[in-house]
């Protein structure tokens, strides 16, 4: 029963995260302020109050309209928060330990927040990759995950290997994806990073199948490479706890 309780507890700060991290993904690829102004209807611009922020409860309520203007509620602002709360939950159940549980959330957070902007920008900034990089390599060296030189390796090997790649292709892959490997293979380790590009590449095979058949464009449709690699990155890492 306390599994439960500490599942539900973790599940509810993941959407009140989720939350935010929907700010952080609207306003950072547009350069603006994640703080200043409060959180408003992109429609209207109306403020919005403490009991439309309530999250998923607000957009239910709501009926996925704004209170001022009708205008309809973006369905990615409940999905996210729901997909962060059951990341949240999901991170406390293999963790032992607050290292352990800190450090899981920190990837978790990163590689949601970089997919999603990816996905709508097909960008991955700087401000999240090169942080999430450092983050990676202290965390290893406090003691969680794996060890700081599995930790430095991998973000070589993430990062060297992505590299190739992109200069292979020749503009396939961009510098973003490089330095989300890098990031991904700081928290993971070499081994576990080579494994996450192997399903990633199949993810964003189906991913970008579907994705060209449900919008009827062309092959030459550039496709962000970023949420197949988050995807795959968080199933890898769920898995090595769950089997360790």
């Amino acid at each position: 029963m306390s599994e439960v309780i500490w599942g539900a507890v973790l599940f509810l700060y993941g959407t009140i995260f989720g939350s935010f991290y929907n700010v952080v993904i609207y306003r950072l690829p547009r350069q603006q302020s994640i703080v200043h102004p409060r959180s408003r209807c992109p429609n209207c611009q109306r403020h919005l109050t403490p009991g439309e922020l309530v999250p998923l409860y607000s957009f239910i309520a709501q009926r996925g309209k704004c209170r001022g203007c009708g205008a309809p509620i973006s369905i990615r602002y409940p999905l996210v928060e729901l997909a962060t709360g059951l990341g949240f939950a999901a991170v406390g159940f293999v963790s032992s330990g607050v290292l352990a549980l800190l450090g899981g959330l920190i990837f978790f957070s990163l590689l949601v927040i970089i997919a999603l902007i990816d996905l709508e920008h097909k960008l991955i900034p700087n401000i999240l990759s090169i942080p999430g990089i450092i983050a990676g390599l202290l965390l290893s060296c406090l003691g969680w995950g794996v060890p700081w030189t599995q930790s430095l390796l991998g973000t070589a090997v993430g990062g060297g290997v992505m590299l190739a790649i992109a200069l292979i292709s020749r503009g396939g892959m961009g510098m973003g994806d490089v330095k989300l490997l890098a990031l991904i293979g700081a928290f993971l380790g070499p081994w576990q990073t080579l494994l996450v590009l192997f399903w990633a590449s199949v993810l964003g095979s189906v991913g970008g199948l579907i994705y060209l058949y449900l919008t009827k464009q062309g092959r030459k449709t550039p496709i962000p490479f970023g949420p197949a690699l988050a995807a795959a990155a968080f199933a890898v890492y769920l898995w090595s706890l769950t089997v360790s």
